[in-house]
């Protein structure tokens, strides 16, 4: 189980630039396209608010939507889930396990081998490159 982390909202917009403020905190969305630059290298992404290593680069692939997109977490116990019924719909909002920051949403639309589509804001995730050799 990730190690829980909890700050005051000042805390969170201090540590935060704007728009990820915004998007794990407020649960705003970014717009596509404008943070799915990350390297192409094997390594981890973890939660910009907290650190907790949250997806693979394995895992990562090419949705089209102009938001990174994951078949699954790191560890299943990494990323959470709740129902989001915002903009007249029903969909599933993922959220950081450790800090409860927003990352985006899952769809049941994504490729093999699990078919699900992590749809995550590029701007809640910081990549680690595996050559760093940090521990996950």
């Amino acid at each position: 189980m990730p190690q829980k982390t909890t700050r005051t909202d000042a805390e969170w917009r201090e540590r935060l630039s704007e728009l990820a403020y915004r998007v794990t905190r407020k649960h705003a969305t970014e717009p596509p396209f404008s943070h799915d630059d990350f390297p192409k290298e094997a390594g981890t992404f973890r939660c910009v608010c907290c650190g907790a290593p949250l997806f693979e680069q394995a895992d990562k692939f090419d949705s089209g939507t102009g938001w990174p997109s994951f078949t699954r977490p790191f560890n299943p116990e990494a990323v959470g889930e709740r129902t989001d019924r915002s903009l007249f719909m029903t969909r599933t909002e993922v959220h950081c396990a450790a800090c409860a920051a927003h990352l985006g949403h899952v769809f049941p639309d994504g490729p093999a081998p699990t078919g699900l589509r992590y749809c995550i804001n590029g701007v809640a995730l910081d990549f680690v490159p595996a050559s760093r050799g940090e521990d996950a």
